[in-house]
């Protein structure tokens, strides 16, 4: 493994708060060393780069203030890192490589990176972690716009995701924007997100269920959160100008479901005002530690190698040649969607070819509903 302490200054000790009861737990990067990496767990680390982007650069470390008074969930039987932070370098490029390569390192490690960022376009930097792994690895975004961008003009926090359809090799396999507001999305870019067959689940739709979101999470392997996106009297605002955004309670409730999502092996929290108000970095810490504990009850269900301890089901649909198969999982009750396609043994898509649904999918189906999330992946794959 390489050598990713050379990336980080150690984190502050005027932040540490000892009487904190989680802080006992974490593993630091203090004046006394880097931590060694020698455990499966969770790692925070903190990039303040803003250059990018219209924020007004600057460090404010509260969430980690307010993430060390927290409690220890009841079964955290792994550890939490806090590696510190990852300056700009001399070069905004200086901060990308270095972020992939931590990414990176860490993933080989089975340590799920967990950043707070700086801008959002560092999402891209955390795909180039993966692109180091030639997997191919679907995000997920919760974003009130749709931030494609102009692929010939510069990176920005309001668009990157061009420049990832322009990565060659191309690794994103698919891309999910949940909470989507529709004033703010043109529609050519929701067009275009039609085209790839990428997803889009609206603000209305979440308020509706926030459940709607749990298959989107469950079939990522990046989680990219745009904090400008939540409703901004749940953070600052005096900062934040979004009056209709995600609320507290469903960014928690997302970031739970992220944890518990096998796939999920990333997670990005941007567009941070440095100057936000204790309220909105409590948030912050609230986000981290919902997906920690989301993350310590995973039970191992993604349906890989053998499905002989999951229920299956074979739907027949008029005027189409094979049944729809569905799985549901005896651990958790969760439901999967099999996309049949012949292939080479080890094929790039065939972590993709089960795909995470829920119940609603099969029971459309049995009314003859063929699921848009079926079309979408058979599309992109062949």
């Amino acid at each position: 493994m390489k050598d990713i302490s050379i990336y980080f200054k150690p984190i502050d000790n005027s932040i540490y708060d000892s009487t904190g009861e989680l802080f006992s737990f974490i593993k630091l990067h203090d004046e006394s060393g880097f931590p060694e990496l020698d455990e499966k767990g969770v790692a925070l680390i903190y990039v303040p780069e803003y250059r990018n982007s219209t924020i007004e650069s600057g460090v404010n470390q509260e969430f980690r203030r307010q993430f060390y008074q927290m409690s220890y969930g009841d079964a955290w039987g792994f550890s939490i890192y806090d590696l510190g932070t990852i300056e700009p370098g001399e070069k905004i490029e200086d901060t990308y490589f270095a972020l992939s390569q931590v990414v990176s390192e860490l993933l080989k490690k089975e340590i799920v990176p967990f950043v707070i960022g700086g801008s959002q376009e560092q999402t891209l930097a955390l795909y180039k972690g993966y692109e180091m792994q030639e997997q191919m690895v679907n995000i997920c975004s919760i974003d009130s716009s749709l931030d494609i961008g102009d692929p010939n003009a510069a990176i920005s926090h309001e668009g990157f995701i061009s420049h990832l359809l322009m990565q060659r090799p191309c690794y994103l396999f698919n891309y999910s924007v949940l909470g989507l507001q529709r004033p703010f999305a043109a529609k050519k870019d929701l067009d275009l997100f039609d085209k790839l067959y990428f997803d889009v689940c609206r603000l209305g739709e979440i308020n509706d269920d926030f459940k709607v979101t749990e298959p989107f999470l469950r079939n990522s392997d990046i989680f990219s959160i745009d904090f400008t996106s939540i409703a901004s009297n749940y953070t600052d605002i005096a900062n934040y100008s979004n009056p209709n955004g995600v609320s507290a309670l469903q960014i928690c409730q997302m970031a739970k479901y992220a944890g518990l999502s096998e796939k999920m092996s990333c997670v990005g929290v941007f567009n941070i005002e440095p100057s936000q108000n204790v309220n909105a970095s409590n948030l912050i810490a609230q986000t981290i530690w919902y997906f920690i504990d989301g993350y310590s009850n995973r039970v191992g269900d993604f349906p890989v190698g053998s499905k002989a301890n999951y229920k299956k089901f074979y739907v027949h649909l008029d005027d189409f040649e094979d049944d729809l198969v569905f799985y549901k999982s005896d651990k958790s009750n969760r439901w999967w969607l099999e996309v049949r396609y012949v292939s080479e043994p080890g094929s790039k898509y065939d972590r993709h070819k089960m795909v995470p649904c829920d119940e609603k999918d099969y029971q459309d189906a049995l009314k003859n509903q063929i699921p848009n999330l079926w079309w979408k992946t058979l599309k992109k794959i062949v």
